[in-house]
């Protein structure tokens, strides 16, 4: 048993003003396999003083100590990677594989791309008129809320910019999934980050979520999670007038033409789907399909899906894991009864788990056919492996139907037709659009229109989420 009770708050690690102990439970097993403490209030005002104390000497350091900084954590980062590959499965089920080629890499990303827009940021230019001088500068203490579905890209998507930027910050993972920031701020000490800068407190939302969108000393909120929680922040965080950056939910589009590779795109929409057991706020989970070539495409979805492996975590492979908790389980479950329930097709899986899986947060890859846009299982965010398909007869009704939804965080399009590729991408209202299988670089900007947040993260636009605008003139 893992037992890390404790947070780091000023460049040590302390231990909590009132003991409150917590299991982290390993979704393949159903058993604990760490404990830590669950923060308080309290614990949030001393996290935020020591950043506060901070911030007036890093805020004023040079652009070459940050880039040291940053350099060392990427080597340190490197080095102990097989310890968050271990971390990721065992906190959130993420497959071996899965976690070593994908998640854990996640990191190096940012921290890569973050590095790369540090050294080629101008924190200092003339006015176009060249009477005053524009100047960028740390927006202050950051308070930074992640999530538990890609745990580690989350935390340094939000951490490498903010040190970069020269602010002091707070970070609350998630509660169920905290192995990999507890790690993380090892690796931050390790690199010699200054005391204070950097300050982990675990804990729920209620508690030290709450507490941190209402800190006045904080001066901005960078969260990632649910939509509904994210109102909840940027509702707190109104009295202080606090900048608030969301990342927040989607239910993204995927539009399928006739003049696509039907295989390649079948088996690219059920692969994206469902990785990581379904559980990215960007999975292409509506599946919009030109009339002409509906049935082919629902016959070879299912196909597809029932070839999909359902394994255990621990074992090397292409296959998913499970999803995170009991109470995730549940929801995907009840969900899937509500489809059927709905009248829509059933192609693929179904209630229950997967054949041979008595124990373990394991769900059957599901696949909807014959689904209307107003259904449920179309509206919803489900976080599980489960696909919902519509068909469509013109150009204009996909886009009608992609963009008939309260998110925006990201749309796919698959066609053999560049010039509709283009067209198309410009008229759908989201953040990223992915295009033919088409993934983005660590440096291009994430976030979403609409409920799916404001602000965009990664790279020089990460970055400047962090910054400041002064106008010095005279």
């Amino acid at each position: 048993m893992i037992e890390k009770r404790q947070f780091y708050i000023g460049g040590k690690w302390v231990e909590p003003v009132v003991p409150n102990d917590f299991s982290v439970i390993d979704p393949a097993t159903e058993q604990p396999v760490a404990t830590i403490s669950l923060g308080s209030p309290a614990d949030v005002d001393l996290a935020v003083s020591a950043a506060r104390r901070a911030f007036a000497t890093w805020s004023d350091t040079r652009v070459e100590e940050r880039v040291s900084l940053l350099e060392r954590i990427v080597g340190v980062y490197g080095r102990r990677s097989p310890e968050m590959d271990e971390a990721i499965r065992l906190e959130m089920g993420a497959p071996k594989t899965f976690a070593r080629e994908q998640q854990t890499p996640a990191g190096t990303g940012h921290l890569q791309a973050t590095l790369e827009a540090l050294k080629s940021h101008v924190f200092e230019r003339p006015s176009p008129r060249g009477g005053s001088l524009i100047r960028h500068e740390p927006v202050g203490v950051c308070g930074l809320i992640t999530p538990w579905n890609w745990p580690i890209n989350q935390i340094v998507a939000k951490v490498a910019p903010a040190l970069a930027a020269g602010c002091t910050m707070v970070l609350k993972p998630s509660e169920i999934a905290p192995l990999s920031a507890l790690l993380f701020a090892e690796i931050l000490d390790e690199a010699g980050c200054p005391p204070g800068v950097f300050n982990l407190v675990n804990g729920d939302g209620p508690s030290v979520g709450e507490a941190m969108s209402l800190h006045p000393d904080i001066d901005m909120i960078s969260f990632t999670g649910s939509t509904r929680a994210g109102i909840s922040v940027s509702r707190n965080a109104a009295p202080t007038v606090k900048r608030v950056a969301l990342e927040l939910g989607g239910k993204s589009a995927n539009l399928l033409f006739a003049d696509a590779n039907l295989e390649t795109a079948i088996s690219y929409s059920i692969e994206s789907c469902f990785s990581n057991s379904g559980q990215s706020c960007d999975a292409p989970t509506r599946l919009l399909v030109e009339q002409t070539v509906y049935d082919e495409a629902v016959a070879l979805a299912g196909r597809v899906a029932d070839s999909v492996q359902v394994g255990d975590p621990a074992q090397e492979g292409d296959h998913i894991g499970p999803v995170i908790s009991e109470q995730q389980y549940d929801r995907i479950q009840g969900h899937i009864e509500k489809g059927i329930e709905e009248g829509a097709r059933l192609v693929a899986g179904g209630p229950g788990r997967p054949e041979g899986f008595e124990t373990g947060y394991y769900v059957r890859p599901t696949v909807f056919a014959d689904v209307a846009n107003d259904m449920s299982i179309a509206r919803n965010e489900i976080f599980g492996p489960v696909l919902v398909m519509i068909p469509f007869d013109t150009e204009e009704d996909a886009i009608a139907i992609a963009n008939d939804t309260p998110y925006g965080l990201a749309a796919y399009l698959q066609t053999g037709d560049p010039e509709r590729a283009r067209r198309v991408a410009r008229k759908l209202r989201a953040g990223s659009v992915y295009i033919n299988g088409g993934s983005p670089d660590w440096d291009v900007p994430f976030g979403g229109y609409k409920q799916s947040g404001n602000g965009r993260e990664y790279g020089e636009f990460g970055l400047e989420d962090f910054l400041e605008v002064k106008a010095i003139s005279g």
